[in-house]
């Protein structure tokens, strides 16, 4: 309950002086490539794809999501362990304002937690790391962004190689960052809560 409160109420009330990120890793993005070109839309015939693919590897996505303007802060990784996070925490510091606090949400992966991890906070005292409860990544702003790279985007795309589809996903958060989609969150933590007290019970008895 207290992560709850702490994640919503940095959406709802950011603290002064500071930014607040929905940070987190689309892992597992995969290079794929249709096996034939698309056949183009004609009069009264959809445009028409192959469902085969010829798969060319994969990359994974580190974001964040700053809460005030839905910007995002993307930096593309072939791997994803500590190493990959702290030179995303690097690239943040980088792009942000020096003299503001900075407030991270994200999930409790163990990556984001390690020896080296938290020396680096220690000499960077302006990030401030919130973690969401177990299984609560829905609590998590950039997991919608997410949504709105993985439906519009990379399903509807064909890629020949990672490089390849990583610079189309640089291009397409550059494209997103000149004009985001607000995304409004309206429920308070409490609401949350009451919510999951009542669609507990239903989840209960559909188990017997």
């Amino acid at each position: 309950m207290d992560k709850v409160h702490d994640i919503v109420g940095l959406c709802l009330n950011p603290p002064e002086a500071a930014m607040v990120f929905a940070v987190d890793e689309k892992s597992q993005m995969q290079a794929l490539d249709r096996t034939a070109p698309m056949l183009p839309m004609m009069p009264a015939v959809p445009g028409r794809v192959t469902h085969d693919y010829v798969r060319h590897g994969t990359t994974s996505l580190l974001a964040a999501l700053d809460v005030a303007t839905d910007k995002v802060i993307g930096q593309t990784q072939r791997k994803h362990r500590h190493q990959e996070f702290l030179r995303f925490l690097r690239t943040i510091d980088r792009a942000t304002p020096p003299e503001l606090a900075l407030h991270l949400a994200l999930d409790n992966y163990a990556t984001h937690k390690t020896p080296t991890i938290q020396q680096w906070l220690l000499t960077h005292p302006r990030f401030h790391l919130h973690f969401t409860s177990t299984y609560s990544s829905w609590l998590n702003l950039v997991e919608r962004w997410f949504a709105e790279l993985t439906n519009p985007k990379l399903r509807r795309s064909a890629h020949r190689s990672v490089a390849d589809l990583e610079a189309d996903v640089t291009a397409w958060i550059e494209a997103w960052n000149a004009d985001p989609k607000p995304f409004v969150w309206t429920k308070t933590a409490d609401d949350i809560l009451e919510t999951i007290a009542a669609y507990r019970p239903r989840i209960n008895d559909s188990a017997h």
